[in-house]
Parts: C-alpha cells; structure tokens; sequence
C-alpha cells in the first residue's frame, strides 16, 4: 500500500502505480476475484485502514507481510481486508501480540499460503487438457472449477491446519523450559540428490518437474510417517528435523533405501547432526544446522554422515554401540547373566577427522543399521 490520502489511482508524486487495477480489467479475471474474495472491492488502502482504526503505515507493514504488492490508492480492497487489519490490529492493543509479532504472523502465514495457493491453481490448471466446450478459455473453464472446491478447500485447509497447530503445541508443553521453546535441542538432517545439477542438462523440463516432485513427496511422506518433521524442500534438497536421533536416524537410512530401489532416481547423501536449533516462522537456524547441511555435501553416495554428538546421542539412549566391540561385551555379559542381549537399531563407524569450512575441524561417523534390523 503506498501512502496517498488523495483517493487517486496514482502515487504522491503522480507516477501511476504499475499495480493498481484499472477499470479495464478482465470481467472474467474480476468475477473469480469476487468469488475466491467473497466481495467486491470498496476500498482504497487509506479507506481500509481509516475503516479499520489503524495508522497507513501499520496497514502497509501488514500488507507487505502477507506478500503483496503495493497497489497506490487504488480502489482494490475489500470487507474482508478491513476486518484482517482490525482483527490484527485488536490482537496488539490487547496486548497479545507485539506489534512486531503481528507483523511476523502476517510474514509467516502469507508465505505458507502464497505457495500453497499457485500449487493449487497450477494442479487445476495443469488438469485440464481439453475444455468442455470447443472456444472456452482456461479462465472459463478455472472459474466453475474454484466455485466447486472453494469451499471444501476452505474446510480442510482450516482442518490441518487444526490438527498441525495441536500437534505443535503439544509439543511446547512437552519442553522441559521456556528457552527450549525458542533454542531446542533437535536433530536436524539434510538430505540431497547427487548429481543434480547435471540432471537438469540432460532432462526435459517437464521429465525434471516429475523427478523432483517424486523426490519431494517421497521424502515428505517418510519423515511424516515415522515422526519427523519437513522443514522445507529445495527441489533436489530436502531438511526435516526431529525430536529424536533414533527418530532422525531411521528417516535417513530409509530415504536412502527408498531411493536406492527406485530406478528412475538418482543416488541420496545424508547429512545429520544433532544440538541446539533456533526456530523461527517454522524454520531452523543456527550451528546445527549448518553442520547438518556440511555433512551433506561430504557424504558419499547413498550413505549418511552424523556428526559427533548426533552419535553420542545415538549410543546414550542404547540405539547405537560404541563400537562393535562393546556389542560383543555388553551380549557375552547378558549371555552369562541369561538375559536377552541389548538390541541396537544402527551401528556407527568413526571416519577421519576432517575440516570443515567455517566450523573447523569435525568428526563424521558413517551411519548404518545393524544386520536383521528393520
């Protein structure tokens, strides 16, 4: 939102604003703004603010947020802007939120949803080979389409999104203090195709559209299942992050598995580490994670690398030896004693020592299960 209190379609200093609809535009492009939007538009960005009780400036923070362009003065807003801005805008005077956490609230929400949003229209787009009728646009064809599932999209977007918030929260309870809520001790783990860059030579677009969302959905699918955590996807990358090593350990080596049997994807390297993470707007920060995404890129293929303490971890909890000698002793002494000898899921080999930039010098463990373990 640019700052004019004129009313006008044009900025202060009469340029006209690239963004601003102009009173040509698309009928058929309005009627489906309409209906996603559920109302027209009735006001400038300064109308909108004035209606909702907030400064210009706090209006345009909250709009630049969510993600979208300045659009001058331009009558373009609706009933439903007026309220996002005076709902978030009652949640501060309440003081329930900093002024600044709204704004990251605004960020964070608008970030996830603008994604979701093109990969829902490009999935309806991309549907649609042929028109119903010869002579029909896409526009035509969209706009049926969107009135159908608006409203059970609407449904079920606030349904994950209900059950995700239960599960997030149920996690804060769970942390030990106020601290670990922002500083946690997590695994985290990147994992990355090898080779990519020259897959993306020799592949048609559309071949490597298809590998990458195989890619992204097998990875999403496995860490969900087995309790971790996708932080995000980066085309050939991926980082998730769990609560626990055992947790993260056996979502590395089934990603490398999974891939390995499958014949149209190209080799896995994993890289994990394990220690205190800074969480923000969903995503993961700090030394861990730098270390995690180092590891990475000296993996060898179709094998997983952890760090130091992600071991120490691993043997602490009894998921892992020491080494394969202290597997031998710790089952002959439960034999003597006539008890089950001690079951480890994963089995650790040290490699050598190596530095790393910008983190020193770091000790990498080759990361495998044990024979006969699922």
């Amino acid at each position: 939102m640019t700052v004019d209190d004129t009313g006008s379609g044009a900025g202060g200093d009469g340029r006209v604003d690239p963004h601003a609809p102009e009173t040509g535009d698309d009928p058929l492009a309005l009627r489906l703004e309409q209906l996603i939007l559920g109302a027209e538009r009735r006001y400038t960005p300064f109308q909108a603010a004035r209606s909702a009780g907030v400064s210009m400036e706090l209006a345009s923070r909250f709009w630049r947020a969510m993600g979208f362009a300045d659009i001058g003065q331009a009558k373009a807003l609706t009933e439903a802007d007026v309220l996002a801005l005076r709902r978030l805008a009652g949640l501060v005077e309440a003081g329930l939120l900093s002024e600044a956490m709204a704004v990251q609230v605004a960020r964070s929400t608008g970030q996830t949803t603008a994604r979701l949003a093109e990969w829902q229209i490009d999935s309806f787009l991309e549907g649609l080979t042929e028109p119903p009728e010869p002579g029909m646009t896409r526009t035509e064809v969209t706009y049926p389409i969107v009135e159908l599932l608006l409203p059970e999209l609407e449904e079920f977007l606030v349904y994950v999104w209900r059950r995700q918030l239960a599960a997030s929260a149920g996690r804060v309870v769970q942390t030990a203090d106020d601290e670990e809520m922002v500083d946690r001790r997590l695994a985290v783990g990147f994992a990355d195709l090898v080779g990519f860059t020259r897959l993306t030579r020799r592949m048609e677009e559309e071949e490597l559209g298809e590998l990458v969302e195989a890619f992204e959905t097998t990875a999403a699918d496995l860490v969900a299942a087995r309790g971790g955590r996708l932080i995000k996807t980066l085309g050939d990358e991926v980082l998730y992050a769990a609560d626990d090593a055992g947790v993260a350990a056996d979502i590395a080596l089934r990603l490398v598995e999974t891939l390995a049997n499958d014949e149209t994807m190209p080799e896995l390297r994993v890289g994990m580490a394990f220690g205190t993470v800074t969480t923000r707007m969903g995503d993961v920060f700090g030394t861990t994670v730098n270390l995690a995404s180092r590891l990475t890129s000296i993996a060898p293929r179709d094998a997983v690398l952890v760090d130091s303490a992600f071991a120490e971890e691993l043997i602490r909890s009894g998921e892992a030896p020491a080494s394969e000698a202290e597997a031998a002793e710790a089952a002959a002494a439960a034999e003597k004693e006539g008890e089950d000898p001690p079951v480890y899921r994963f089995a650790l080999q040290p490699m050598w020592q190596r530095p790393v930039r910008g983190l020193g010098v770091v000790e990498p463990w080759l990361l495998t299960r044990r024979d006969g373990q699922p």
